[in-house]
């Protein structure tokens, strides 16, 4: 059966940069099965731009999960007020717990997650 995760989270863009995360979703595409754990609001609200992941996933799909997020990441700011891409994920591992996914400063940050959160696990 295998080891399964449990990711859910968002990132944090404006409208260029929404663009930028839709064409590397879309060049990481897996024939829509994990694929489609993305999702964007219908109707966009106000000026930040949220793009959510949910889905469950086999460890072996972490790397290809973890790469996207990582070139997400990378995304420069597209305008003078220099904000980059940022958002926060937890990811539950069958087997080794829970660990809080950061995404800012234009990296990835991966650390174990806090306790209040156990309760995603019960």
């Amino acid at each position: 059966m295998g080891v399964y995760v449990s990711v859910r989270g968002w990132l944090e863009c404006d409208e260029p940069q929404l663009g930028a995360v839709q064409e590397i979703v879309a060049a990481h595409d897996d024939g829509h099965h994990y694929t489609s754990g993305w999702g964007v609001p219908r109707r966009h609200v106000n000026w930040t731009h949220y793009v959510f992941f949910g889905a469950d996933i086999r460890e072996s799909a972490l790397d290809w999960f973890t790469g996207q997020i990582e070139e997400i990441a990378r995304i420069p700011a597209s305008d003078d007020d220099g904000d980059l891409v940022q958002g926060l994920f937890l990811v539950s591992h069958e087997v080794d717990g829970m660990s809080e996914w950061q995404v800012r400063d234009g990296r990835l940050f991966i650390a174990p997650a806090d306790a209040r959160y156990r309760y995603l696990d019960a």
